[in-house]
């Protein structure tokens, strides 16, 4: 009974290791399955017009999974919009500034608190943004 018992605890810990291991590496998994069954199913489901080569069935895929890395690389920053030149950069709680490539729209925030979303190019130290919304009052 003691033998089935500890098995049984090692079989528990080892499966709650694996699990523990797949939530941590995250997409890669469900992407990779998402992606082939998408394709499985499309060439199943779908019969080639004509004229209609492979590739061209699996672009608009491609244009989503771009549309989604792009969306999981635009971050919120949140700071104050200050005038700097002809530009306008945002300097966050420590002091850091960040150019904003989106001068029109930042004007309309000069000297308030807000949050932008958008891709933080390391190499310029500029955002740019995809959108500015005043951050809320704590």
């Amino acid at each position: 009974m003691q033998s089935i018992k500890r098995d049984l605890s090692l079989c528990l810990a080892v499966s709650a290791l694996v699990f523990t291991g797949a939530l941590a590496w995250g997409s890669p998994f469900t992407t990779a399955a998402s992606g082939t069954q998408a394709a499985v199913v499309s060439g199943q489901t779908q019969a080639q017009q004509p004229g209609q080569e492979s590739g061209q069935a699996q672009q608009p895929q491609q244009g989503q999974m771009q549309q989604q890395q792009t969306q999981q690389k635009a971050k919120t920053f949140t700071g104050t919009v200050v005038k700097s030149g002809s530009g306008y950069v945002l300097r966050d709680s420590s002091g850091q500034a960040y150019q904003l490539d989106a001068s029109d729209q930042a004007k309309a925030f000069e000297g308030k608190t807000v949050m932008v979303l958008g891709q933080l190019d390391p190499n310029s130290n500029t955002i740019h943004v995809q959108s500015i919304q005043a951050a809320s009052s704590y």
